[in-house]
């Protein structure tokens, strides 16, 4: 085969190498170039005015192949220096043939565009298209954040509107909102007593089973506050520890707390802290007559002592018509605590939360016994058991047991004991309040987070714009680089063709 035919094949890497093994260009090709570099910078400084040349010389690299160019430019603007010889007398022209004489020699120009193709695609492109990943990367996970965001909003806003619909608040003024709810807590422990009656035949199981285990045919006093509950509705406090009505209701416009301390000392206003009774007592002397009365004679007394009264003197006060309060009662006022509804008072409601607890504890024990066949009542007490023990079924059980937990529920839902907390805890308003704005503020943060995210993606979008001209123009001067270089190789090998394979070709 003839070898004019072969092609030269030559990696884009080694291009260097193998052009110095050729003996193209010397291995010390980078000191000769810096004196070129200094004549291309001083002969652009006098460039005449031409498209053509000002498109050129902005390249950010001049070559020896746009030095040709240049000079060829300058051979029509320069034209009229031309003297009969057909040498140019034009200092431009003289600049850049110089510049074009000292790239010729040793053929520093080939060593030069050789480096800047393996720069070009060894580092400079790579370099810009990295860059251009890492920005579409950022954005790809901005974008991800921003769904993110958008999930995290939203779950807050959800965390929002169901702790609102819980509390039965639009969620717009959320203070004034809960103080105006505060105002239907009355209904609602109102309804609360009324659903809580339901519980009533399981209280009467729970008493009939006691009664039986101890053997005993006593009263048992459990439960009470629940009881007393059922039998006479959500009454004031008062009622149920005195066990009549007040005569006088002084509610309190906010909550008395239960740690505040009564004091049963009375104030009679001495400074000294202790009033004088007095251990004698003065008498008119009785010889008077009450003569002396009015004259200007003296009067006579006589000093007693309160031992020489006769002791034996009662007073009989039902007879006398007076009338002593009891001071437990203290007339029949209801005032603070006492005239909270049992509902309403935290005492109170704690022991019918434990009474219905209890209850709820027995029925579960009632259901396990019976469905495991372990019943306390065997066939042998059956026979001795009242009449309402032996009635009992799983599925009566069950159905009280349902009763006992809808009753609970009624009383503990998250509703009521945010509202009862509001009124008796001076500080669990702001607490809620700032709970509520909590959530709020995280959609809030979330919006601002994505506000920001959104203009980094721009501002990355902004930046690959720019940076793609800017690699599209690289790589086409690269491919340049690529036939200029093959061709000039060429025609030292008698036009053999010359290819440079490798990285060049995969830009």
């Amino acid at each position: 085969m003839d070898e004019q035919n072969i092609p030269i094949d030559i990696n884009t890497t080694k291009l260097l190498e193998w052009l110095v093994s050729r003996r193209h260009i010397p291995k010390d090709w980078q000191t000769n170039i810096l004196n070129v570099r200094e004549k291309i910078n001083n002969a652009i400084q006098n460039m005449p005015v031409h498209e053509g040349i000002v498109k050129l010389v902005s390249r950010q690299h001049i070559n020896y192949f746009h030095c040709i160019r240049i000079v060829d430019i300058l051979k029509e603007t320069e034209k009229d220096s031309k003297n009969i010889f057909g040498r140019y007398g034009s200092q431009r022209m003289k600049d850049w043939q110089d510049i074009i004489g000292a790239y010729l020699k040793d053929n520093i120009y080939l060593a030069e565009v050789a480096s800047m193709l393996i720069r070009n695609v060894s580092y400079e492109i790579p370099s810009l298209k990295k860059q251009v990943q890492k920005l579409e990367q950022l954005q790809a996970e901005n974008e991800k954040k921003i769904k993110d965001c958008n999930k995290s909003e939203a779950a807050a806003q959800k965390e929002f509107n169901a702790a609102c619909e819980q509390l039965g608040i639009k969620g717009v003024d959320i203070k004034k909102e809960l103080l105006e709810l505060l105002k239907e807590l009355p209904n609602i422990y109102t309804e609360t007593a009324e659903k809580i009656k339901i519980v009533k035949p399981a209280i009467e199981l729970y008493i009939a089973f006691n009664k039986f285990l101890s053997g005993q045919d006593i009263d048992f006093q459990i439960l009470s506050t629940l009881t007393f509950l059922i039998n006479n509705g959500n009454t004031t406090s008062y009622e149920f520890m005195y066990g009549e009505k007040p005569l006088k209701i002084e509610e309190s416009d906010t909550p008395t707390l239960a740690s505040e301390v009564e004091s049963n000392e009375i104030d009679f206003g001495n400074e000294g802290g202790e009033i004088d009774f007095g251990d004698q007592v003065v008498l008119e002397n009785p010889q008077s007559n009450g003569s002396s009365r009015g004259s200007s004679q003296e009067e006579s007394f006589e000093i007693i002592n309160y031992e020489d009264i006769d002791q034996s003197l009662e007073i009989n006060l039902e007879e006398s018509g007076i009338v002593v309060e009891q001071s437990g009662q203290d007339g029949g006022v209801a005032r603070k605590e006492e005239a909270l509804t049992i509902l309403d008072n935290p005492q109170y409601r704690e022991q019918i939360i434990n009474d219905l607890t209890e209850l709820q504890a027995f029925m579960k024990m009632r259901l396990f016994e019976m469905s495991h066949e372990s019943d306390l009542l065997s066939v042998s007490q059956m026979q001795d058991a009242p009449i309402i023990l032996q009635m009992q079924t799983l599925e009566t059980i069950n159905n009280l047991s349902d009763c006992v937990n809808i009753a609970l529920d009624s009383l503990t839902n998250k509703r009521i004991q945010h509202l009862h907390r509001i009124k008796h805890s001076p500080n669990y308003m702001d607490i809620l309040i700032a709970s509520l704005r909590q959530k709020l503020s995280i959609g809030e943060r979330m919006r601002a987070t994505k506000a920001v995210l959104e203009k980094k993606i721009k501002e990355n979008g902004e930046e690959i714009r720019k940076l793609d001209p800017v690699i599209r123009l690289l790589i086409e001067k690269t491919k340049e680089l690529q036939r200029e270089i093959q061709e000039d190789v060429s025609r030292k090998y008698k036009g053999r063709i010359v290819n440079i394979v490798g990285g060049v070709n995969m830009l």
